[in-house]
């Protein structure tokens, strides 16, 4: 799988994004400062909960501005087969039959990009997964606690 084509599917996918989140921002915002928002009473609080709104969509745009600005700088590394995982490794996982694609990058965490009909998940070091994987290499075990519960993942290839 081609990283270079890979980082700029994200790239787009996350400028897509990026248009949504404005206009919902936009549009939340003129919510909150809309007569309409005004309270009727001392329990109203619709144009209190539309700016609360309004403030976590602009954190979010703000996130996936700079997350857009790290792809575009981004040096892209190709793993070999003795190296570990470290930012910028495709990863493919299995975890009871079942296989998973996953992008390591320092920011962004969670992102879903379809990709030459797989679905790759971007990973960051700071998730449960991520951290079990850094240092780790193809062929290892890593193992995810949770709670009460722990789960392995068989490392298959790193690129």
């Amino acid at each position: 799988m081609n990283k270079e084509k890979l980082l700029e599917a994200l790239k787009i996918q996350l400028e897509k994004d990026l248009m949504v989140l404005k206009e919902a921002t936009r549009a939340t915002l003129e919510a909150a400062t809309h007569e309409e928002s005004k309270p009727e009473n001392e329990y109203d609080t619709r144009g209190l909960e539309a700016s609360y709104l309004a403030g976590a969509q602009s954190k979010r745009v703000a996130e996936t501005e700079e997350l857009i600005s790290i792809c575009k700088f981004l040096q892209l590394k190709e793993f070999g087969d003795d190296d570990v995982i470290s930012a910028t490794a495709l990863v493919e996982v299995e975890s009871h039959g079942k296989k998973n694609l996953l992008f390591f990058l320092p920011k962004g965490g969670g992102v879903f990009i379809p990709f030459e009909g797989k679905n790759v998940q971007v990973i960051t070091p700071a998730s449960p997964l991520g951290e079990a994987l850094v240092g780790l290499q193809s062929g290892d075990i890593a193992t995810v606690e949770s709670g009460h519960q722990s789960k392995d993942y068989k490392i298959i290839s790193v690129s």
